[in-house]
């Protein structure tokens, strides 16, 4: 009886390591993840959070993965310049930048990728 008391705890203990492991990696995850999106100024976004010179990097990231990437890249950079500030990821999350997300074309689409 105290052989399988001794194997129940040894079991209870191993999966409470298990399981401790995990939630670190869950939780390095969502660092790793909310890292990508905090990249200026403690994760502020908005005019202002660029210099001028980081804008062609900036750019490049956000426009990594469309099939349009020469025009993409001018009018980010043409954004970039005048906003100091371009939204995390490869699409949308304009509403970080409102600059860059307000500033339109003649016929009222985006001006900004």
């Amino acid at each position: 009886m105290a052989m399988a008391r001794s194997y129940a705890l040894l079991i209870l203990v191993i999966a409470a390591a298990i399981l401790m492991v995990e939630a670190k990696g869950v939780t390095e995850a969502s660092h790793q993840i909310q890292g990508e999106y905090q990249l200026h100024r403690g994760g502020q976004y908005g005019p202002g959070s660029l210099k001028s010179s980081q804008c062609p990097s900036q750019c490049q990231r956000r426009c990594g993965k469309t099939q349009y990437k020469k025009p993409c890249l001018f009018f980010c950079q043409k954004c970039c310049n005048a906003c100091l500030c371009v939204p995390p990821g490869y699409y949308g999350n304009k509403q970080v930048c409102p600059c860059y997300n307000n500033w339109k074309t003649k016929r009222g689409g985006p001006k900004c990728p």
